[in-house]
């Protein structure tokens, strides 16, 4: 994708429980092609950010902008997904007695009338070429007949980005990418993650500083569900505020 400017803005929107404001008037923007990394303390409002984008959660006040002018406000989680919304959750969601190549497969087809009418169907030559480039992209090229169960933690979290990037999003929302994943797994997540930001715009939601330093472009800070700080990891690391808030006496190396 090669547009400018904003592909997601959230104005003056805020999200309250019974008197507790998990978002607080936030204002919030994204550019296209922009890899965004969100972090902040438990109950800053991290995941309740991603919930108000894909219209899990309806705030009590603002506007949420996606595109030009689409306002997702009031807007069902299953139409917000065919407008160009993808969410990962932390928690990889595969068919783990599947193979690799048929959850892939599923993703890809859509809509669909249901698993087995899916996986009993023939996939075009182009469904297949994009499926080995999905492959490809989440480096399970040699596991596509794996039962997708038998995958590592790590591999079971790529395969899930494939099948929502193989839902063509806009943008892409990730939670917590990289909890419970060997080194080498997190530091293949961030290339990978890099790498779709040429052809999406991404929010992270992360605690892993080491990993945000990875691949962070620019961070936004959020505390009691508004910005306190924006721009780049070294910025991020060198406000006050950020560090008693979020970093408290870690030794942040930059």
């Amino acid at each position: 994708m090669s547009e400018r400017g904003s592909i997601i803005y959230l104005e003056g929107v805020t999200v309250d429980y019974d008197g507790f404001k998990a978002l607080n008037s936030l204002n919030f923007i994204v550019n296209f092609n922009e890899l965004r990394v969100v972090i902040g303390p438990n109950g800053a409002g991290k995941t309740t950010l991603l919930d108000v984008i894909c219209g899990k959660v309806k705030p009590a006040a603002g506007r949420v902008i996606f595109g030009k002018d689409t306002d997702l406000i009031g807007k069902r989680e299953d139409d917000i997904v065919k407008l160009g919304i993808g969410r990962k959750f932390q928690a990889p969601s595969i068919y783990a007695n599947l193979t690799v190549w048929e959850n892939l497969d599923l993703s890809l087809k859509r809509p669909s009338k249901g698993v087995f009418h899916t996986l009993l169907s023939q996939s075009t030559r182009e469904e297949q070429a994009r499926i080995h480039e999905a492959l490809a992209t989440i480096s399970l090229e040699g596991f596509s007949r794996t039962r997708a169960g038998s995958l590592s933690h790590g591999q079971k979290q790529w395969l899930e980005i494939g099948m929502v990037i193989l839902q063509d999003p806009s943008l892409l929302l990730v939670d917590e990418p990289v909890a419970g994943m060997t080194d080498k797994e997190t530091e293949q997540t961030g290339i990978l993650l890099q790498s779709l930001a040429a052809r999406h715009a991404i929010i992270v939601i992360e605690h892993d500083m080491e990993f945000v330093r990875q691949i962070a472009r620019i961070v936004t800070v959020l505390h009691e569900g508004t910005v306190i700080c924006e721009g780049t990891v070294e910025k991020v690391q060198g406000d006050a505020r950020v560090r008693e808030i979020y970093l408290g006496r870690q030794k942040v190396h930059a």
